[in-house]
């Protein structure tokens, strides 16, 4: 027996979906009955409720269902966590990295946990702003750290393939609580995301 990966998705939900995309593909001037565009709806309005999906999910849950009593109080930091978004101007991807750093005060978190908000977050309609914002105030309302610090790094398709058709722009964004206020910190934050191990 192969592995084999199945996904599930709403039927009324898919088929709706699939008649719009249909619309839109005869609108600019497609066939969509032609072999190669045969299961583009289909696929099309799979592929938006999946790109989507954070809409359903719960991310202060995430946390909460790995949350251990720890008496660690020094920082922690997860980076280089892939970020997979759609910008809700254009719905055109905007993709990069955040690097997330807390400070326990009497709660870890299981390390998985962290990307796992972020992607709740980034599976919706988004501008970076609030991505930012999103992931940094849940972390900090559900474990309620010494402090929580984000960084995120992108690129936005809507600036590379319309508009300026600039190639080579990344956005940077970022946010800060707590003991990340001070300077120190973090410096020691920004220091560390930017090492690289030998």
């Amino acid at each position: 027996m192969g592995y084999k990966k199945t996904e599930e998705y709403d039927k009324e939900i898919t088929l709706d979906l699939m008649g719009k995309y249909q619309s839109i593909l005869g609108q600019i001037g497609e066939d969509y009955k032609r072999e190669g565009l045969v299961k583009t709806p289909e696929r099309a309005a799979k592929a938006i409720q999946f790109l989507t999906h954070g809409y359903d999910l719960d991310a202060a849950e995430i946390l909460r269902s790995a949350m251990f009593k720890e008496s660690y109080n020094e920082m922690v930091i997860v980076k280089d966590i892939e970020v997979f978004s759609l910008c809700e101007h254009h719905m055109l991807p905007f993709y990069g990295k955040a690097h997330i750093a807390y400070i326990p005060d009497g709660y870890i978190v299981g390390l998985s946990k962290l990307p796992r908000v972020v992607d709740v977050f980034a599976r919706r309609l988004q501008v970076q702003e609030r991505l930012t914002l999103d992931v940094l105030n849940c972390i900090e309302e559900t474990l309620k750290p010494q402090g929580v610090a984000i960084v995120i790094e992108a690129r936005h398709m809507c600036m590379m393939m319309r508009g300026v058709q600039k190639q080579n722009s990344l956005t940077t964004t970022s946010a800060f609580t707590g003991a990340f206020k001070n300077v120190e910190t973090r410096n020691e934050f920004l220091t560390l995301i930017n090492k690289k191990l030998s």
